[in-house]
């Protein structure tokens, strides 16, 4: 498709979607094929949807948005019985890792879609923005299993899970909800979400943790425990209520993976500075392990916090793809934290989240995912590759156009770690490239250092995979490299000029975390 005809595509379906077109006129019926030619993937919506003869004629495209999550999840439910049916042909280690993956991800893809049909039929301060981050999580969960099988060729394996589907099902309810979005809900810095109690406020900048916290972790044997994943286990499985738990860790080095599952909500890390409380591992995809389950720690409950902290990987420059963490926390925050590593340090994988000064160490894509994320008053550091290599700080994996997902670079500095700088002439360094059709990510106001070769941006593999299809924007930066002159000439790129076409990267338009981030008591900006 030429980018002229893919563009007058988007135009086409984003002015059906109006929101002046919600309701049909009076008297107006469309039948289910009608609705259906709306959406990206047709065909399989009027497969599934013709199964039952109560989806014959939606009454309006909210009632047909619900119809279309009703479907995926039903194909949703059918991936996950292939998935729990596959576990007896696991007869590799390559086939039980990515199986114990993919039965992760169908699950929590299951969980999303659930809560959002459970937000339009019955919460009263449920969004479209909700919805639209929700159904972009389940998108991004059935990829990721997609892309594991792939990491260690074992996808002809996985595809009972992967192929009946379920992506395009959630395409089209991302297509729907999208037009209904009118803008990220605005609030102001003093309002606070009803389930936020005045004991959570502030917690990330009060400095009397020991006396505050639930549980306390010690190398030494001075706190409760001495492992963080049995004091998380112990906390959580005790919880009164749907209370914060907060769990300190004491200075000390901590070798161990960490899984903060989906039933752990509410959970917050604290250590005692991030030079002094550090935990690590050293998994990676050479190893046998993929991208996703490579992390240190990995992080899935809603509303995680963490300050103070050093995830590290330590599986080093020569093997590959290894995470230090990997979020999809919903509402979560990092706070003064530090993330090390080479190949894929940080995978911020889904949802909405926000870094505020925080260390950032890597080599090749080691910021990377779909999740919709503000990095502000960070510094990246650019560590030296293996000779051959070239660094790319970002690869962003939004592979639908209606997700409302993004990396955003606020405010922060991107420079040359210590090991780089004495040879820094002898690499390129990008700021990033497409991992995913749609990838988007965006640099505002931010220091740029003259380690960011001229033309800024790198092609996927020397291919023209996705340079009409993406989004890469620049706006007001700063330093030897910010200079936008000899940029890419890709359809995608753009050097922004007006605030208003960057302010929809910010705090309070990409995470809408004017509603949420205040109760936090992280400082932040909301706007440019």
């Amino acid at each position: 498709m030429s980018a002229t005809v893919f563009f007058l595509f988007l135009f086409l379906v984003f002015s059906f979607f109006l929101p002046e077109h919600h309701a049909l006129a009076d008297g107006e019926s469309k039948d289910i094929n009608w609705w259906c030619s709306t959406t990206p993937h047709p065909e399989p919506c009027k497969y599934f949807m013709r199964r039952d003869p109560q989806r014959s004629n939606p009454k309006s495209r909210e009632d047909f948005r619900t119809m279309t999550i009703q479907v995926a999840m039903e194909r949703a439910l059918y991936a996950q019985t292939d998935a729990q049916s596959l576990g007896q042909g696991c007869r590799s280690k390559r086939r039980l890792v990515a199986w114990r993956d993919c039965r992760n991800l169908i699950d929590d893809t299951i969980i999303q879609l659930n809560s959002t049909l459970q937000g339009i039929q019955t919460n009263n301060s449920f969004t479209d923005f909700d919805a639209q981050t929700w159904l972009s999580t389940a998108f991004t969960y059935i990829e990721t299993c997609h892309a594991g099988s792939l990491e260690l060729n074992v996808s002809k394996f996985i595809s009972p899970i992967v192929s009946g589907n379920v992506s395009e099902l959630i395409s089209n309810s991302l297509a729907i909800n999208g037009g209904l979005l009118d803008q990220a809900p605005e609030q102001t810095d003093d309002e606070f979400p009803s389930w936020v109690t005045s004991r959570e406020r502030n917690l990330l900048t009060d400095i009397q943790f020991a006396s505050r916290a639930n549980v306390i972790v010690a190398k030494d044997g001075s706190g409760g425990f001495r492992s963080i994943q049995a004091a998380i286990n112990y906390a959580t499985s005790r919880r009164v209520g749907n209370g914060r738990v907060v769990i300190y860790i004491k200075r000390g080095v901590y070798r161990e993976n960490i899984a903060i599952s989906r039933t752990m909500n509410k959970v917050m890390l604290v250590g005692d500075g991030l030079r002094y409380t550090i935990i690590t591992g050293s998994r990676s995809v050479p190893q046998g392990f993929t991208t996703y389950s490579s992390a240190t720690v990995g992080v899935d409950g809603i509303g995680f916090l963490a300050r103070g902290i050093t995830f590290r990987n330590t599986a080093g420059p020569n093997n590959g793809q290894a995470v230090a963490l990997r979020s999809a926390s919903d509402l979560s925050v990092f706070y003064a934290c530090g993330f090390e590593g080479y190949q894929d340090t940080l995978f911020v994988h889904a949802q909405r989240q926000f870094y505020k000064a925080c260390y950032i160490y890597g080599t090749i894509d080691f910021i990377f995912g779909n999740a919709a994320v503000v990095f502000q008053n960070c510094i990246i550091y650019v560590r030296k590759p293996l000779v051959g290599q070239a660094n790319v700080i970002t690869a962003q994996g939004r592979g639908d156009p209606f997700q409302n997902t993004g990396i955003s670079i606020h405010n922060s500095r991107i420079t040359a770690a210590p090991d780089l700088k004495p040879v820094v002439a002898q690499f390129k360094t990008y700021l990033g490239r497409p991992w995913q059709q749609y990838s988007r990510t965006v640099i505002l106001k931010s220091f740029i250092d003259s380690l960011i070769t001229p033309d800024g941006w790198m092609r996927w593999q020397d291919s023209n995979f996705a340079l009409s299809t993406l989004y890469y924007g620049e706006y007001n930066n700063f330093g030897p490299a910010a200079g936008t002159r000899n940029r890419v000439k890709w359809p995608g790129y753009h050097v922004i000029t007006s605030a208003n076409v960057a302010s929809r990267f910010t705090v309070s338009n990409l995470i809408a975390g004017r509603a949420w981030l205040p109760s936090t008591g992280v400082p932040f900006t909301a706007g440019l």
